[in-house]
């Protein structure tokens, strides 16, 4: 029988490569789109363009703060799988707008497993819940696993702490299928460009082509553990696939700093960050995360999960797609009609 999965956020980074996996599987799969005047779903327009996989792909307006509204559409679709990846997502932007970001990262959550509690009176529902290693915040140990306590630096950690507690507790109260992916910075040529990752390729690219001069960046010694986006849905997947449900570290058990990042990228066309990277006192954070390095043994271990793409190659990924926006940018910007 044909699987079908709802996905929240399904316009976004990961809901995009998320989507692809699914339908490469065979899945019917659904999401969840906020009703907005300007079209929002260039990550998956290709995926309407395959006769293969059009017909099993359908958006549903619907809001994560619209409990009521979320519980009719999942009660109506009667998903076997629901990945909630809708957020607001940005850990900078949480602090201008955080009683927004709980609504939405947190609220949210309880809202999805609500109303996956009330399909499953009926019908078995396996539910997965993105959550971040930003919720390990001020980091009390390292490498971060999923016995490590978490001590969140953000509105947006403290509401994803909130989603990840609600998951836990909605699993053991209500003997659910509910899990939570603590998921390390994941990266790609989709992310959005105000984040850090994405920000950095862009302007290199623009740089390279004669469109910017410079980068202004908040802390350069921040180190994360980035991976690539494509892999760590595969990842999503085999957590609702797994015999029990359970919480799981994706991470690639490397760290880095942004300031390496830049030269990487920098790099890769042939440029010297420091002669264009600028610290801009604005992008710094109210309370800073310094270091961020997951263990993703119990992936490997219990999923047969790793991540496989290293940082030079998701850095050269990201760099050669900037790079060649940008020369179309030039080219259009240099372009004038007879």
């Amino acid at each position: 029988m044909t699987k079908s999965a709802l996905i929240t956020g399904i316009t976004g980074q990961d809901g995009s490569y998320l989507t692809e996996l699914l339908l490469e599987k065979g899945y019917n799969v659904h999401g969840l789109v906020r009703r907005s005047s300007t079209f929002t779903t260039g990550r998956i327009d290709h995926l309407y363009q395959d006769v293969h996989t059009e017909s099993r792909l359908r958006l549903h307006y619907g809001d994560l703060t619209d409990g009521q509204a979320l519980t009719n559409l999942v009660l109506e679709i009667q998903p076997d799988e629901i990945y909630n990846l809708g957020a607001q997502s940005h850990v900078r932007v949480s602090y201008d707008q955080p009683v927004y970001t709980l609504q939405t990262v947190g609220v949210g959550a309880l809202n999805v497993l609500e109303a996956a509690r009330l399909l499953n009176k009926t019908k078995t529902v396996r539910v997965y819940q993105a959550s971040s290693s930003e919720m390990f915040g001020e980091v009390l140990e390292t490498p971060q696993k999923e016995t490590t306590p978490f001590n969140p630096q953000s509105p947006y950690a403290c509401a994803k702490v909130y989603a990840y507690h609600q998951t836990v507790n909605y699993r053991r109260g209500y003997d659910m299928f509910a899990s939570n992916g603590i998921l390390f910075n994941h990266e790609s040529e989709r992310r959005g460009e105000t984040f850090v990752t994405r920000k950095i390729t862009r302007a290199a690219g623009r740089i390279k082509a004669g469109l910017q001069q410079k980068l202004y960046l908040g802390n350069l010694d921040a180190k994360r553990d980035w991976g690539y986006a494509k892999d760590y849905v595969e990842g999503m997947w085999r957590i609702l696939q797994h015999d029990e449900a359970d919480d799981f570290v994706l991470a690639t058990g490397r760290t880095e700093s942004v300031r390496d990042f830049c030269k990487l990228v920098f790099e890769q066309l042939d440029l010297n960050y420091e002669e264009y990277v600028e610290i801009d006192p604005r992008y710094f954070r109210p309370a800073e995360v310094d270091l961020l390095l997951g263990d993703a043994s119990k992936a490997k271990e219990k999923l047969g999960w790793t991540a496989t793409t290293d940082l030079e190659q998701l850095a050269r990924i990201m760099t050669q797609h900037d790079y060649e926006l940008a020369q179309r940018e030039s080219h259009a910007k240099s372009f004038v009609p007879s």
